[in-house]
């Protein structure tokens, strides 16, 4: 789900902001731990989880991954679903999303580590 404002610059809002609006930043901070290996950026600074769900008290996160390939992915996927699941308190699963990665998916200020001004 977007905003507006946030489809200008490739951001997203998770759903879970909006329906269940007390998980949202404990989940964020969560998955903060989780790392890229290759690039050393969490997946919340790249912009990697596009949205969070909740329904029946089951969430579902839809994710993508920096490249097709990643080496990494199934990892990151399965930590990804760990930390989600310890910081909801609820069983959860990944959904992979069909989008391609883009730098403008990054936080703000998150380019200036690889030298990119957005």
């Amino acid at each position: 789900m977007t905003t507006p404002e946030a489809e200008t610059k490739n951001l997203v809002v998770w759903e879970i902001e909006s329906t269940h609006p007390s998980l949202a930043e404990p989940l964020k901070t969560a998955l903060r731990d989780v790392v890229d290996p290759e690039i050393g950026m969490e997946i919340i600074q790249l912009g990697l989880v596009r949205n969070v769900t909740v329904d029946d008290q089951k969430a579902t996160i839809t994710m993508i991954l920096t490249t097709p390939f990643c080496p990494y992915g199934p990892a990151m996927l399965e930590m990804t679903r760990q930390r989600a699941e310890k910081a909801l308190s609820m069983p959860t699963t990944i959904k992979m999303g069909t989008e391609m990665w883009d730098f403008s998916y990054m936080e703000d200020g998150a380019g200036a580590d690889w030298g990119l001004y957005y």
